[in-house]
């Protein structure tokens, strides 16, 4: 079961690869251009005082660094991954996992460096100044650090037969390894409802399409979300979501 699930994911990301290599950068910016706007009035967005964002690939997704600037001039506390060895002993812990760490100002934002993917990163030499989400395994005496919203990127996107958003990443398991860390330091299970909405960012082609039989294979630990953000600039909500904005 699990190698079949492994197979048919990386078999759509291949494709997806294909698909989305076509896009021209003038598409990227003009969709990236409507998400940016939608957020905007978006409840949720507008809401949400500590965000997590994705900082993003130069192409083939949703830019998010007019997103980044307009949160950080609104006063939002705008929290950007950071990969790491590893801390944790538990088996089936992956070799590199993901926090959340803050950006403390634009300045800050401007200064990151971008890293082989042209993604601008964290300096690992800086993570101990800044507030993390999770932390340390050992930080339980700490307060304990909560997110509003995530803005996330994906591969893929669908809807299942109840209306709740698939996803499909890069195959690192970064986000639902975090997500699931995350939900246990609030003493929820997976299946619990959280304050924390998550929302994917989507080109339009990034969207599959039901009559094309294609769809996102899934497994127990992959996380549904409560929306997604299109480039056509349209909000899809999860089915028991239908009001947030």
């Amino acid at each position: 079961m699990a190698s079949s699930l492994k197979a048919a994911k990386q078999q759509l990301r291949a494709l997806m690869r294909q698909r989305l290599s076509n896009i021209s950068q003038e598409s990227v910016a003009s969709q990236s251009r409507r998400v940016y706007e939608t957020l905007q009035t978006f409840k949720p967005y507008n809401d949400a005082r500590r965000i997590s964002v994705y900082l993003s690939m130069p192409a083939a997704e949703i830019q998010t660094d007019a997103i980044v600037r307009h949160a950080l001039s609104a006063g939002k506390q705008v929290f950007i991954p950071y990969l790491h060895k590893s801390p944790l002993q538990t088996p089936d812990t992956p070799a590199r996992v993901m926090d959340m760490v803050l950006l403390k100002s634009l300045q800050d934002y401007e200064g990151l460096k971008r890293d082989k993917w042209g993604i601008p990163s964290v300096d690992p030499d800086t993570v101990s100044q800044r507030q993390r989400i999770l932390g340390r395994p050992d930080a339980h005496h700490s307060e304990l650090s909560t997110l509003d919203l995530m803005l996330l990127p994906g591969v893929a996107f669908d809807f299942d037969a109840t209306e709740s958003v698939r996803r499909l990443g890069h195959g690192k398991g970064f986000y639902d390894f975090f997500l699931n860390r995350y939900l246990a330091r609030q003493g929820l299970r997976a299946d619990d409802d959280s304050s924390l909405q998550l929302y994917g960012l989507a080109l339009t082609e990034q969207l599959l399409d039901p009559t094309t039989g294609e769809e996102v294979p899934t497994g127990p630990l992959d996380r549904r979300l409560h929306g997604l953000i299109l480039g056509s600039g349209e909000v899809r909500a999860s089915e028991g979501d239908r009001l947030v904005g």
